[in-house]
């Protein structure tokens, strides 16, 4: 069961989400908020980590912007920053997917030391991914004429529950190797809303500028990327491209995945889990 508590933190009080025993994980993302559900990515973690599910600022219960600068990845960090250091740690794990993979590795170029290790997957370590056609989201890409369809009916006030439902259901079909495991991903127990407000911003100012990859060849921390052979969002070769600049990576990818591999393939996935419980220093690539 996952526990709420609040925080006070010396950059003001953040909502968290317990669960879990064993080595601290902080699991966040950079624009989703979460709930007593917990979260798909998070779920997996518990039988072997004391995770911290994180909403970020302005999710949930969490404090509020007071303007949109503080969405930045570099005040994010502070703030789990801030948080890490009310909880009592020294350091903790990172797990992000997606955007929040992003973040990690924004993390891991500030603040190294605040970390036992980083779990990245479905991300990239620059902007460019959105700038290739294999990302949905590029206007050469054969899914991005329908996406901006559905976008626009989306837009429309006067599209009716039902039809938002369907178009939803159908945008994120895009992001799964089958539409069974679409449909089973739906029945499960999860949560992470998007939160508006912070998705802008990053599209419009964060993303434009995102670059670590010169960073992460000094990286002296554990690290653990995973991606799915058939991510849509993040194509597969900016996974590998992740663990191919972190010096101690470990490179694992899911055969029969799209974006998200912890419901695609979860048994592999949870295998995937225990291999992060060693820090030995190697690479390797499946």
């Amino acid at each position: 069961m996952w526990k709420q508590k609040i925080i006070e933190t010396k950059r003001g009080a953040f909502e968290i989400f317990e669960c879990g025993e064993g080595e601290p994980l902080a699991v966040t993302h950079l624009y989703s908020e979460f709930d007593e559900r917990g979260n798909a990515l998070a779920h997996p973690f518990t039988p072997y980590y004391h995770v911290f599910l994180i909403n970020v600022r302005g999710a949930g219960h969490s404090v509020k912007a007071k303007n949109p600068q503080e969405y930045r990845m570099e005040e994010t960090v502070a703030d789990l920053e801030a948080i890490r250091e009310s909880l009592g740690f020294e350091n903790w794990a990172f797990a992000g997917h997606s955007a929040g993979g992003m973040l990690g590795l924004k993390y891991a170029t500030i603040t190294p030391r605040s970390l036992s290790k980083l779990i990245v997957g479905g991300a990239a370590a620059s902007y460019e991914y959105a700038s290739h056609p294999d990302c949905m989201y590029h206007h050469k890409n054969k899914n991005y004429p329908r996406i901006m369809e559905i976008m626009e009916a989306l837009n429309n006030p006067e599209a009716s529950v039902e039809t938002r439902k369907n178009l939803n259901y159908e945008w994120a079909l895009m992001s799964y190797y089958s539409e069974d495991k679409l449909k089973d991903a739906l029945k499960k127990p999860n949560s992470g809303r998007t939160i508006g407000e912070r998705l802008d911003f990053f599209r419009k100012v964060d993303y434009r500028d995102f670059d670590v990859r010169e960073q992460l060849k000094h990286i002296d921390l554990p690290s653990f990327i995973y991606a799915g052979r058939f991510d849509a969002q993040c194509p597969v070769q900016f996974g590998i491209e992740i663990a191919e600049l972190l010096p101690h990576a470990e490179l694992t990818i899911f055969e029969k995945s799209n974006h998200f591999p912890f419901l695609e393939e979860e048994e592999a996935f949870k295998a995937f889990v225990v291999s992060t419980l060693h820090t030995t220093h190697r690479q390797s690539v499946f």
